[in-house]
């Protein structure tokens, strides 16, 4: 992989990680059309490929803890505090809140891992194939769609419970699939289960961190400790983590302020327009 490859792929990651309409689906598709126009590149089903995916996508995660490091911090230092209550005779309502929201965080990514690791293999093999990509792409349009139109939600963190968890967790293993957004779908379906918009947004991208870290190293053990042999470059490799992150960060700061607004629906009216050049690129034989 060149490096101006990189700096592409890069930019697509660090702009559709947060833009709620997959961010997967978009690298899969770009890969598939660069490959078509004679463009040297891993297939994008192919565990190197995606194990660069998930490079890219952890260079996403430094945009995540910069626009949400005070929260983060925050975070931290309640969560740390809140453990170390546990040695002594002293205990807070927040030090118990924020043990819970630890414990509920990992229940989701733990609700992703039992639902995504045994379908692995099905959803790496929808990146080969982009009519599947379409359907997905036009239900990630009407879910995004419907968020703008629910009444305000309610829940903050007090009231985020196992159930909300789990609601989350599963949604973001479905998010497997090229074509449905994590965040999107981590986000709507947090709005639907009462987190308000806030909550929604800050519970949906902090999970990112284990789950996206996790399945990063899965992968690389899958290529390396199995055999497998990578022809992407440490060059390539750097270059996509450090364009997705500084991308990220505008992208982020947008989504929010739409989010905030209740103005997801201008990613709908996208991702439909992108599941229609997708059906008949596929059709035509461009993709």
């Amino acid at each position: 992989m060149s490096v101006w490859v990189a700096i592409l792929l890069g930019i697509i990651q660090g702009i559709f990680m947060f833009f709620p309409v997959s961010s997967t689906s978009h690298l899969a598709l770009m890969q598939h059309f660069l490959i078509s126009r004679g463009i040297e590149l891993p297939d994008p089903d192919s565990a190197e490929m995606i194990l660069f995916d998930l490079i890219v996508h952890v260079g996403t995660l430094i945009s995540i803890a910069y626009v949400f490091r005070r929260s983060l911090k925050i975070y931290l230092s309640n969560t740390i505090s809140g453990f170390l209550e546990l040695l002594s005779k002293e205990h807070t309502a927040r030090g118990a809140l924020y043990r819970k929201l630890t414990f509920l965080g990992l229940f989701s990514v733990f609700i992703t891992g039992i639902i995504g690791f045994p379908m692995k293999s099905v959803f790496e093999s929808v990146f080969a194939q982009p009519l599947f990509m379409s359907g997905t792409l036009i239900i990630t349009g009407v879910i995004l769609w419907w968020t703008d139109y629910l009444t305000p939600r309610k829940f903050g963190l007090k009231e985020i419970g196992i159930w909300i968890a789990f609601v989350i967790g599963a949604a973001q293993a479905l998010a497997l699939l090229p074509g449905l957004s994590r965040s999107g779908m981590t986000i709507a379906f947090a709005l639907f289960a009462g987190l308000n918009r806030r909550w929604a947004a800050e519970y949906s991208f902090f999970i990112a961190f284990p789950t996206i870290l996790g399945a990063t190293l899965l992968q690389a053990v899958e290529v390396f400790g199995y055999g497998g042999t990578i022809s992407i470059g440490l060059p390539a490799m750097a270059t996509g983590f450090m364009v997705s992150a500084i991308i990220g960060i505008l992208a982020l700061k947008l989504v929010i302020h739409l989010l905030y607004r209740a103005q997801f629906r201008v990613f709908s009216y996208y991702v439909w327009v992108l599941a229609i050049v997708v059906a008949v690129s596929s059709f035509t034989g461009i993709l």
